[in-house]
């Protein structure tokens, strides 16, 4: 059977030199490892190799595939020397460069499973001429400037690359990495694995130290990426499949699995927002009392998908009245992508730095982000998450995918820390349950529960036309809800690709990315 390609990303540019490797006949991870390098030029602000990745590789009639390319701890990290510095963890600089970047041995694995015969250099070259010739500013990149430069714009590796004199990005300006272009040269000529075991491994533990960072050479060369299953769920409308600890993916599952077990007292709109709602409130509480490093965990978080939990959890929702909600949410900012090649194979893949720009330290030498995902750690010794040497933090990003009842396969997924499970059981409902377009799925107002880094309010926000439409039903249910502008980045950038029986795609990304959507013909010809 011929399968038809398709590729989206929250950046067209990433999105269009995904496809055209999947033109040439490359596999879907071929196409990714593409598309990654160049989104992490063309969104600094979103991802970065100097951050994490998670793939789901989805080969037809096989069981799915979970890499795990979460970084750990610094062996010199520890709770004592950061308790010198206060309670939390430092946002921004070296020394909130805690943990390892996994997201290139992740792309390494990756394609070690699903390769054909496509050199690393023409995977990279569009990156590294993209970092080399500047990037084009987009309105999501001035945003983040504006946000973030109280943080960052006095650390002068952040600077030299990511203001113009001292002054924030401005939409339309030009952008250039030049050493970030070098960096995956480096790679494209030695291969992935020197960024952990080779020459520019040693580049990058000097960088990481000249800017107080505790990561090690030896931390770099103790790390691998994990290849694994991913966690199911079985439905009404199919099998669902997310990434396992330390993601956050549990709780996507069991929000669409107490909704599914709900969903026939759905009779309109409304119903439709609350049951998500709540089934979100208690998939989260699941979830902070039970994610960690997979090495950590009291029990399989499989096991939470039985159907007796999930029935249980189902049964403390109320379908009048909300549960109150005083949770505080998890920051982050992310970029996910789906590819699917001609031989049937489809991708969900996520990328981040944590909070935009992560860390904001830019590594001198080598012009790479480094992440600050050491934010999820707590300083505290008893949490479920303290930090701890070689520990791996717990993690908002989670690539889904889903094999329904009627032969079509889905792989989905959005950036928006919290709101990640959220806005993915937002669009897969409306896709699967309401029987809306793919595209209409994503691009209709949005909600989110819960607060976001740089705000103080734990409510329920809807963007504006939802807000008018089911603001006071959703009150008068016991909802402390809020407005805001439509069409808000805060709902995240989300994206889909499905595959009919029939080997037939359909593509969308979200409106409120800079993203692209797009097929080609089948067989890549």
């Amino acid at each position: 059977m011929k399968h038809q390609i398709a590729f989206t990303a929250p950046h067209h540019e990433a999105a269009k030199v995904g496809l055209d490797i999947l033109k040439a006949g490359g596999t879907a991870s071929e196409a990714m490892v593409a598309a990654a390098a160049m989104v992490s030029v063309q969104y600094p602000h979103m991802n970065s190799i100097g951050g994490d990745s998670f793939w789901l590789i989805c080969e037809k009639d096989k069981a799915p595939v979970a890499i795990d390319g979460c970084g750990f701890a610094a062996e010199k990290a520890t709770i004592s020397h950061y308790k010198k510095m206060g309670d939390e963890l430092p946002e921004s600089g070296g020394e909130a460069a805690v943990t390892v970047a996994g997201t290139i041995s992740a792309w390494d694995k990756a394609l070690q499973i699903n390769s054909s015969h496509i050199p690393l250099s023409q995977l990279l070259d569009p990156a590294i001429n993209a970092a080399r010739d500047g990037i084009e500013v987009t309105n999501s990149l001035h945003d983040a400037s504006v946000k973030t430069y109280d943080r960052l714009h006095q650390l002068e590796s952040f600077s030299d690359v990511f203001l113009k004199a001292g002054e924030v990005l401005k939409a339309g300006d030009s952008v250039k990495n030049l050493r970030l272009a070098d960096t995956f040269e480096q790679l494209a000529e030695r291969g992935l694995d020197d960024f952990y075991r080779g020459e520019l491994a040693q580049q990058i533990a000097a960088d990481l130290d000249a800017l107080g960072s505790p990561i090690s050479l030896s931390d770099l060369q103790a790390y691998q990426a994990s290849v694994g299953e991913p966690l199911s769920v079985n439905t009404g409308k199919g099998c669902l499949y997310n990434h396992d600890a330390p993601t956050q993916g549990l709780a996507s599952l069991l929000i669409l699995a107490i909704y599914d077990r709900l969903a026939d007292k759905v009779t309109c709109e409304v119903d439709h927002v609350h049951l998500l709602v709540e089934a979100t409130k208690q998939a989260f509480l699941v979830r902070d009392n039970e994610i960690t490093d997979p090495a950590h965990l009291a029990k399989s978080l499989q096991l939470w998908l039985d159907d007796s939990v999930v029935d249980s959890l189902a049964e403390q929702v109320d379908m009048s009245v909300a549960m109150p909600w005083p949770k505080v949410a998890k920051p982050g900012d992310t970029v996910w992508m789906g590819a699917t090649d001609q031989y049937g194979t489809m991708v969900s893949f996520i990328q981040s730095v944590y909070w935009e720009f992560g860390s904001g330290a830019v590594l001198p030498n080598t012009g790479i982000v480094w992440n600050n995902r050491a934010k999820s750690f707590s300083l505290d010794p008893a949490h479920l998450n303290s930090l701890e040497p070689r520990k791996k933090p717990f993690h908002t990003l989670n690539p889904a995918y889903a094999e329904l009842n009627d032969g079509r396969r889905i792989v989905y997924g959005t950036m928006g820390g919290e709101g990640q499970p959220q806005t993915q059981a937002c669009l897969f409902t409306r896709f699967v349950y309401q029987d809306k377009a793919l595209a209409q799925s994503i691009a209709e107002p949005r909600w989110l529960l819960g607060r976001t880094w740089g705000d103080d309010t734990n409510q329920l926000r809807l963007e504006n036309q939802l807000f008018k439409a089911l603001g006071d039903e959703l009150t008068q249910r016991g909802h402390d809800i809020t407005s805001v502008p439509d069409n808000s980045e805060l709902m995240g950038h989300a994206g889909a690709i499905v595959m009919d029986s029939n080997g037939k795609t359909t593509a969308a990304s979200d409106p409120r990315s800079d993203g692209l959507g797009i097929h080609g013909e089948d067989n890549g010809n």
